[in-house]
């Protein structure tokens, strides 16, 4: 997900239900870039993210009916999600905080965010981060991340 193969300004929306989970906290600015990046003037994303008051890294062993896994999963406070999502560009629209019924572990934060139907002087795929540069490359549409070295 952090190097799609589309060009920029592609596609008219990403689903990303329950699938960023997986990516490492230092990674989501670069995740969330990319859909930025990739998706066109207008484009929708929904996505959902089991989240935590805190930080909270799981490594199951076990899924479902005892069968044997091995994957990281990073639960974020939905704040943290909203504020990734805003640095990349993506305005959110509608946040829904869904706490768990009986029975469920885990609070669900549901983004509904949309790339801007006009683009602003500082629009296109470079998002800076700190500690790195986001480029776009644009005749190939491939980007890259680069890591700034510290003096």
């Amino acid at each position: 997900m952090t190097a799609l193969a589309l060009r920029d300004n592609e596609l008219g929306g990403i689903l990303a239900r329950y699938s960023t989970h997986h990516t490492s906290p230092e990674q989501l600015p670069l995740l969330y870039a990319e859909f930025h990046c990739t998706l066109a003037p207008g484009g929708l994303l929904p996505a959902g993210h089991a989240e935590d008051d805190e930080y909270l890294r799981l490594r199951p062993t076990q899924a479902y009916g005892g069968h044997p896994v091995s994957y990281e999963s990073h639960l974020l406070p939905a704040e943290r999600i909203a504020e990734q999502l805003s640095r990349a560009g993506l305005v959110i629209t509608t946040r829904l905080v869904q706490e768990p019924d009986e029975g469920a572990r885990r609070t669900v934060a549901t983004f509904l965010a949309r790339k801007l139907e006009r683009p602003s002087r500082h629009s296109g795929c470079h998002v800076p981060e700190p500690g790195g540069v986001f480029m776009s490359n644009r005749p190939t549409g491939q980007r890259t991340w680069r890591r700034r070295s510290t003096p």
